[in-house]
């Protein structure tokens, strides 16, 4: 029997990728801590030997008619963005992946009213929500397998809560794997327009495109780190209104996988909460408790869960 011993809600923005020097540049001669919390993250957790398999919940692929998930027995090549390719241009990857995983992940689709294909065409794109954390966190651990699951842009809160329910419940059928869960995204997600956000480019969150904005993001990462993912869910019609990046559906996914409300695991955040010309972004892991991801805390004592007749408002796929 499979079983997810970690997961994390984590900042993929493209500036984590470029030399150095532009960096600083950006931002006033300071690192950005996104950076130093990916490497402190890959020395804590993925350095390690108790996990086998990794699987992204990629806020920037964009599926319509069903879910995807990744089944490739390996992909490798070279990733240039058509976003920023003057950034992200020609990144060599190369990692093995989980058609097993993917395959019995396809199977649970039904028993939870959804629709999910696992695809194994070598030509599939890929995406830097993906790439840039692989990068950090799986360059150089070649034994580690990545799979990718898409967000579906027809869906809802609901659709995304049974993709996390179907998931959870193909790694439970998967023998012995070990799995690493990522929410690759942002949360508000609000860009400076083109001739304003060269003033904006500071990690400094003053630069977060709204101070209502800013207070909705680090009242999530309070929650976050009491183990509250009850209230994260309760209040995603408050949420919406600041617009978090894919309708929050990476943590949607990652959160049905985890129990939902009743989840209780609280974060440990790994670098400071920072602007990405607008964005709010942060680096946020829950380590498996104990007693299991809905074993402690108040949720799990009251057991509330998110309603589950939510459905998000029809706002244009957007991404960092």
């Amino acid at each position: 029997m499979g079983e997810i011993v970690g997961a994390g809600l984590l900042a993929h923005v493209p500036t984590i990728v470029l030399p150095e020097a532009d960096r600083l540049e950006l931002n006033e001669g300071k690192e950005i801590t996104l950076v130093t919390g990916l490497r402190q993250l890959r020395e804590d957790v993925f350095a390690r030997d108790d996990y086998d398999t990794v699987v992204v919940l990629d806020s920037h692929w964009a599926t319509t008619v069903e879910f995807v998930v990744t089944a490739q027995r390996r992909r490798a090549g070279l990733f240039t963005s058509e976003e920023l390719p003057r950034g992200m241009c020609r990144m060599p990857y190369d990692f093995p992946g989980d058609p097993e995983l993917a395959l019995n992940i396809e199977r649970f689709a039904d028993k939870h009213g959804t629709w999910i294909t696992a695809i194994e065409d070598d030509f599939l794109p890929i995406y830097y929500a993906t790439i840039n954390l692989w990068k950090f966190l799986g360059e150089g651990l070649p034994g580690k397998r990545w799979v990718t699951i898409g967000v579906c842009q027809t869906g809802d809160m609901e659709d995304h809560l049974r993709l996390g329910r179907a998931l959870a419940d193909g790694i439970a059928a998967t023998p012995g794997r070990r799995v690493l869960l990522i929410a690759s995204g942002a949360l508000s997600h609000t860009f400076w327009p083109l001739r304003e956000l060269r003033d904006h480019e500071s990690s400094d969150p003053s630069h977060i495109f709204t101070p209502e904005a800013r207070e909705a993001d680090l009242e999530r990462i309070d929650w976050f780190k009491a183990g509250r993912h009850d209230k994260v869910l309760d209040t995603m019609d408050a949420f919406w209104r600041f617009r978090p990046e894919a309708r929050f559906f990476h943590y949607l996914m990652m959160a049905g996988a985890l129990g939902e409300g009743a989840c209780a695991a609280p974060a440990r955040q790994y670098g400071a909460y920072e602007n990405s010309i607008g964005t709010g972004q942060v680096h946020l892991w829950f380590d498996r408790p104990a007693d299991g991801w809905t074993g402690t805390g108040p949720a799990a004592r009251t057991g509330p869960t998110a309603p589950r007749t939510r459905t998000a408002p029809r706002t244009p796929h957007s991404r960092s």
